[in-house]
């Protein structure tokens, strides 16, 4: 089959949205199909094949409510002229999805859209783009979801969709059927008997490093024990823009979030990076300063790691934290299972359905604000991350079932073998 997948970013671009289609992408190629993922340019982006998959650049940017930049025409004309048997888009509220509603009538092949988790969904600026989102999720042959209970399955039933798979997210085969390296620790100054913590997560402040340093900073340790805590956070790729593409960028965010909002993010982002507050304002940067220079049994490393270094933090680590304010279906948790190693995680998107479905996680209470954020107590998340270092036996035996489930259901070989299947079923198909 000739396979198109939208995507706004892609390899080298880090980030969920890249590697779930980066992984499906890759296994299908191996499988005999031909994929083009059209995406946006990158300045760092010197290839235009990457493991038998083609990439396709456009230089826009945007989504309908903030404004599309750049070049929408080139890629609307791309798509619905196509040669192709299928395409697959990833994600709403941004250009690669937006750009295509004026000319879905036009596409003459099968269409299959994943929504994403529609984060944006409680965002007033958002109101009248999900007014219009039925009739556009009507336009598709087919959709796929990641969870069996949240905001964007539950908008489609209430439609009448029908026409639609669950298809979990998962982790690399490839990456994690590795042996552990015993001199992990030692190599990053970790002390043997130190329980280790660890979250992951493009550090854009909303993946929860703040959170979960501050709970850190407030635990109290059982007697006798020291902890490391490891921040290991990416700063996201750019699309290169000019001027007037981020003048025009502004306005959307006044338009999304209204201008009281954006002034209050813009303070509270200044004071951050200032130091005139602290408390919720207070950065990762100075809350490991804190504990690094005032606390001699704990320890927080703020790292990036590569990426084959990090699937060995995964594995060394004895409990992975996780607290991001908006998520879908975290990749990071099928990560924690595919290593072994448990996790604790607020009630962000389907956390509590991974949590179930893979044996390894435990949830901790969280509440979800009004525009649909998820925010948590961080001396509740010290109470949940100091009370599961005091249950070894626990702790070991979900790492254990952890990854038997991973290994059974959630690797991306057998995931892509999923949408394989659904692409050959669509309309047109041949069986």
């Amino acid at each position: 089959m000739r396979i198109l997948f939208c995507c706004e970013f892609y390899a080298p671009s880090i980030g969920g949205v890249q590697e779930v289609m980066r992984q499906v992408a890759e296994r299908l190629v191996v499988r005999g199909h031909e994929v083009t993922v059209a995406t946006g340019k990158l300045p760092s982006r010197s290839f235009d094949t990457l493991n038998g998959v083609s990439i396709r650049e456009f230089d826009v940017s945007g989504n309908l409510v903030r404004g599309i930049f750049g070049e929408q025409e080139r890629y609307q004309d791309y798509v619905s002229k196509g040669d192709f048997d299928v395409v697959m888009i990833k994600a709403a509220q941004q250009w690669t999805f937006d750009a295509l509603w004026p000319v879905l009538d036009r596409i003459g092949f099968p269409k299959v859209f994943i929504p994403c988790g529609f984060s944006g969904l409680y965002e007033p600026g958002y109101a009248d783009y999900f007014r219009q989102m039925p009739a556009i999720l009507h336009k598709f042959d087919h959709l796929i979801f990641y969870a069996s209970d949240y905001r964007d399955i539950d908008l489609a039933r209430a439609h009448g969709i029908t026409r639609f798979t669950i298809i979990p997210n998962g982790a690399s085969e490839n990456e994690f059927m590795v042996p552990a390296n015993p001199l992990f620790r030692s190599n990053n100054h970790i002390p043997e008997d130190a329980f280790l913590f660890l979250t992951v997560g493009s550090l854009t402040g909303l993946k929860g490093h703040q959170e979960i340093a501050q709970a850190f900073e407030r635990m109290e340790l059982p007697a006798g024990r020291n902890a490391v805590l490891i921040l290991n956070g990416n700063r996201l790729l750019q699309i290169k823009s000019g001027p007037l593409s981020w003048i025009l960028k502004i306005i959307g965010l006044f338009k999304v979030y209204g201008f009281k909002s954006v002034l209050k993010r813009t303070i509270k982002m200044l004071s951050r990076k200032t130091g005139l507050s602290g408390g919720d304002n207070d950065s990762i940067e100075r809350v490991a300063l804190r504990v690094n220079q005032s606390a001699a049994e704990k320890k927080i490393l703020l790292l990036n790691f590569p990426r084959s270094e990090l699937i060995q933090a995964y594995m060394a680590a004895d409990l992975f934290v996780f607290a991001s304010n908006i998520e879908y279906s975290p990749l990071v948790l099928f990560e924690s299972a595919a290593a072994g190693t448990p996790f604790l995680t607020v009630s962000v998107g389907n956390a509590a359905e991974i949590a179930g479905w893979t044996g390894c996680g435990e949830i901790c209470p969280s509440f979800l604000d009004k525009q649909g954020y998820t925010r948590v107590d961080n001396g509740v998340l010290a109470e949940k991350m100091a009370g599961l270092m005091n249950q070894p036996e626990l702790l070991e035996s979900m790492g254990v079932q952890g990854k038997y489930n991973w290994s059974e259901q959630f690797t991306w070989q057998k995931i892509a073998l999923r949408y394989e299947e659904v692409f050959e079923n669509l309309p047109g198909q041949s069986s």
